[in-house]
């Protein structure tokens, strides 16, 4: 059952990235040929590194929506490395009170992969 959900989950919001217009990166994702030559990118890079777990890219979970995010930081000329920062040390109090771990896992490409592709979601 609860692999049924996180499909649910999964297709859910690579509906509602497209549907905000990020088509052209999503097209060559789903065609498996930016997966294949540059690894995982936007949607399935924070699939894969739990991101989702706690953001959604159109609500508000446990964090803020991933939308509300590059809406917030968009037309700022650091936002970029500002929230690759965040995205690898944490952060606390920016959007409540619920924490934002360090992302330990991740190494600094991926967490600007993600922070660049957030950024697209405006």
């Amino acid at each position: 059952m609860k692999r049924k959900s996180q499909a649910k989950n999964k297709t859910a919001t690579l509906a509602a990235a497209l549907a905000l217009g990020s088509l052209g990166a999503f097209g060559a994702l789903a065609s498996g040929a930016a997966y294949a030559q540059h690894g995982p990118t936007g949607l399935a890079l924070a699939q894969q590194q739990n991101c989702m777990s706690c953001h959604s890219v159109t609500r508000t979970f446990m964090g803020p929506a991933l939308r509300d995010v590059a809406a917030k930081y968009a037309g700022k000329p650091d936002a970029p490395t500002y929230l690759t920062h965040k995205i690898l040390e944490g952060s606390t109090g920016v959007w409540g009170t619920v924490p934002m771990p360090a992302n330990t896992q991740l190494n600094p490409g991926q967490a600007a992969t993600l922070a660049n592709w957030i950024l697209t979601l405006k």
